[in-house]
């Protein structure tokens, strides 16, 4: 896969050729799961299923599998599981942020309500552990409880942290780390354990996750301010409307003179909801969004050189291409 061109020209289904047929298995299983003889329920979960979008997260389960052993049959049940957690993380995060669209659809709190949408999220995540239950070990039921309860506990700093301007970069970096990160770094560890992987593959591969799930939550903090809404296929300027501070604003503040820190504070407290295009204005003007950008860089050549040391096959070349993907995505 090395030579392949930009990311941006990069088709996921090209990436995910090494375990495409585990892929789709893992999507029947996700189906199966969540089947109701209630009809509106039913409803609810074909409207849910079509906020898979890049299916990432599976995808790096397998791989990470097959880059460090073998693909058993756990896996596709594993696949099925992160997918359904990171569903309901979606749907509960639709809520939080009041936002209208999902992978250009309509989010289930906009058509049903808040409360239709916190009930389906936990629907979702009931359903994970269910799936989990049916494994012979209870390894991957107790990692993916943990992984949920820290991005839980992620969610709720950020939700504590709204309209505290003085937030640092520290406390960010936490922040995406146990919202965003630790869901990928777990990914690609249940992959690798399953796998039958020594203990220094499985790490390399957690280290891994852990630097694509920073990346990849920087940029979507940065197409949050920057990107087109037709493109990007979600509801933008909900940081900035929810009065969340991202890196671009938090380098901004942190560098800026006081006349400059100022007005870039007026606007954060404003009601305006169109105001995050001034705030990028202010910032594409500015140092901050390269600087955003070089940390998620950073974070991906990380990423990359934890992979460096396992043996080379597609897998593992598909895996260093996603790292470039998640760094030039657009959507």
């Amino acid at each position: 896969m090395r030579g392949a061109g930009p990311a941006t020209t990069i088709r996921l289904a090209d990436l995910y050729a090494p375990i495409a047929d585990e892929l789709v298995l893992s999507q029947r299983l996700f189906a199966d799961e969540l089947i109701s003889d209630q009809g509106f329920i039913s409803d609810l979960c074909r409207h849910v299923g079509q906020f898979h979008g890049k299916l990432l997260r599976p995808a790096l389960l397998l791989l990470s599998a097959k880059a460090a052993g073998e693909l058993r049959p756990e896996h596709r049940v594993l696949a099925a599981v992160v997918e359904l957690v990171h569903i309901a993380t979606l749907v509960h995060d639709d809520v939080l942020d009041e936002a209208d669209i999902r992978r250009r659809a309509a989010t289930v709190n906009r058509l049903w309500g808040h409360e239709q949408a916190v009930l389906m999220g936990d629907f979702l995540y009931s359903h994970a552990f269910h799936l989990c239950s049916g494994l012979d070990s209870q390894f991957a039921a107790r990692l993916v409880g943990q992984t949920a309860a820290t991005v839980c506990e992620g969610e709720m700093m950020q939700v504590a942290r709204r309209g505290c301007y003085e937030l640092t970069e520290a406390e960010y970096l936490d922040i995406i780390h146990r919202k965003t990160a630790v869901l990928v770094e777990a990914c690609c560890h249940l992959g690798a354990r399953y796998a039958g992987a020594n203990d220094a593959a499985i790490e390399r591969l957690r280290t891994y996750g852990r630097g694509l799930g920073m990346a990849f939550q920087i940029i979507d903090d940065l197409l949050d301010l920057t990107g087109d809404e037709s493109e990007v296929g979600k509801s933008l300027g909900r940081d900035v409307c929810e009065r969340e501070l991202t890196l671009p604003a938090i380098h901004y503040l942190s560098t800026v003179a006081p006349a400059e820190r100022e007005r870039l504070l007026t606007l954060l407290r404003g009601d305006d909801s169109q105001r995050y295009r001034e705030i990028a204005g202010l910032l594409r003007n500015s140092p901050s969004l390269t600087y955003a950008r070089t940390s998620a860089q950073e974070y991906i050549t990380s990423a990359r050189e934890a992979l460096v040391t396992l043996p080379p096959s597609p897998a593992r070349d598909s895996l260093e291409t996603l790292a470039e993907f998640v760094l030039a995505r657009r959507q």
